[in-house]
């Protein structure tokens, strides 16, 4: 083992040492060896666990959370965090433990000196079912009360934009249909549905389901959530969706709770008036009111129309003559047609924030048992959560910073507003020394790392919310 030469440095802040501009030269003669210090590649999960214990993680948990019947060493909490670490690192494979046993940042989270095998996370996510992944919703529920008031965020009214996605699957997958897998045609897939608030860019919630399309009842279930997982002061809601979710047990549930709606159109033909078109920027629109086969009550129906030779690349899968295309909505928003269907065209990034969860995990099927991949879907969606919910806190402490910090030190907080995958690499890869001083173990990072100013700003932020919240 090579010890540290410099010993009377050993115990002095990193901020203290002398930098060296010396220029390293690394040569396939250059010695190496093994050192004493334990290292961590995810220095800034640091960060996280100082953001958990500011939205009172702990405690919200065991309220919120009801444990399966099997009992573990860690835990409940225990092994629902190591998940949660898994994914918020960016492995979406149970089997990617093996990788991370002895990191020293994972361990010193779970306070234990090896992480447990890899068969012990394996069967506890086994044992969790239905009730576990709807307690995770009302967990995700409680979160995001705590951190809306964190940030002084209390809107009035939201927008959530629902929509569907196919997670294709290979063997016997219980659960699993043939229906619209446009990537994979005539293979068998898992098709969940995602709610995302379209302010902040969070999940709200959704569900793992059989891979076939939704039904009314469905879409009326889901949509009867909402107000139960949204904080108390919104009072007005948008829901947003193409026309697989319309139907009358949708518009009904919408109605029922109170909220706006405007749905893409399927299948209605409403008889639009010809003397109704009028003409704003590039497009004429109209509207009607109309009582398609098997609703209870008319409805109010927009369009907008556009001549052919104005296509484009536009995406239009709705009615067609020989001169126009259309684009048919059902709505009860107040408000002239041109402004539905541009409320209605603001719902584009949810395509952008589904590729998003798809890539954080929601597409890994971690067992051949429906409930068990039931209750990931929602792990994998509370993870996705806390980057966005770090990510907010981190720009808030950036916006602080700039109003009340010297000009010299603007530079030195720079956190990401980018999608996860790039703040993986500027706010969580950053090496980092876990050392002992004081009979305490110490995080430290390299004065020659770019990215360790930003965060040891940011450490410093949460500390001082964590003071106050105390």
């Amino acid at each position: 083992m090579v010890k540290a030469n410099h010993k009377a440095k050993a115990h002095c802040p990193q901020a203290a040492q002398p930098s060296s501009n010396r220029t390293v030269k690394i040569t396939p003669d250059t010695p190496y060896a093994e050192c004493s210090e334990r290292l961590t590649a995810f220095g800034g999960l640091l960060a996280l666990i100082k953001f958990l214990d500011l939205i009172g993680f702990k405690a919200l948990f065991a309220e919120h959370y009801s444990p399966p019947e099997r009992k573990t060493q860690l835990g409940h909490c225990g092994m629902i965090s190591g998940l949660l670490m898994l994914l918020f690192i960016g492995f979406q494979r149970l089997g990617h433990f093996a990788y991370l046993r002895h990191d020293a940042m994972l361990c010193g989270l779970l306070q234990v000196t090896v992480l447990p095998a890899v068969s012990t996370f394996w069967r506890y996510l086994r044992a969790m079912g239905l009730v576990q992944s709807q307690s995770l919703l009302r967990l995700g529920a409680a979160l995001r009360r705590r951190v809306w008031q964190l940030c002084q965020y209390a809107p009035a009214a939201v927008r959530v934009n629902i929509d569907t996605t196919v997670s294709t699957v290979y063997g016997e997958i219980e659960g699993a249909r043939k229906g619209h897998n446009p990537k994979h045609r005539g293979k068998k897939g898992l098709r969940p549905v995602l709610c995302f608030v379209a302010e902040t860019r969070e999940y709200l919630c959704g569900t793992q389901r059989r891979g076939e399309t939704m039904s009314g009842a469905e879409v009326a279930r889901q949509i009867r959530q909402f107000r139960g997982l949204l904080p108390e002061g919104v009072k007005q809601v948008t829901v947003c969706g193409d026309g697989e979710f319309i139907g009358w047990e949708s518009v009904q549930a919408c109605g029922q709770e109170g909220f706006r709606f405007i749905f893409g159109n399927k299948t209605c033909r409403p008889p639009f008036p010809e003397r109704g078109w009028y003409r704003h920027g590039a497009y004429e629109y109209n509207e009607c009111w109309y009582q398609p086969q098997g609703w209870e009550q008319p409805c109010r129906f927009v369009a907008m129309r556009i001549r052919q030779e104005q296509r484009g690349d536009r995406q239009l899968k709705l009615l067609e003559s020989e001169q126009y295309l259309y684009r048919v909505f059902v709505t009860n928003h107040p408000g002239r047609p041109h402004n539905i269907v541009a409320r209605y065209d603001q719902r584009a990034p949810a395509e952008a924030l589904i590729g998003e969860a798809q890539r954080e995990g929601i597409l890994a099927i971690p067992s051949k048992r429906f409930q068990t991949h039931h209750a990931f879907f929602q792990i994998v969606m509370l993870a996705y959560n806390l980057w966005r919910w770090m990510k907010w806190l981190a720009g808030q402490a950036e916006q602080q910073a700039q109003r009340g910090q010297p000009v010299e030190q603007l530079q030195r907080l720079t956190l990401p507003d980018h999608t996860i995958r790039i703040a993986r690499l500027k706010m969580l890869y950053v090496a980092a020394k876990i050392v002992v001083h004081g009979n305490r173990d110490q995080v430290r990072y390299s004065e020659h790392e770019q990215r360790a100013a930003g965060l040891i700003d940011f450490l410093d932020y949460l500390d001082r919310r964590r003071a106050q919240a105390a």
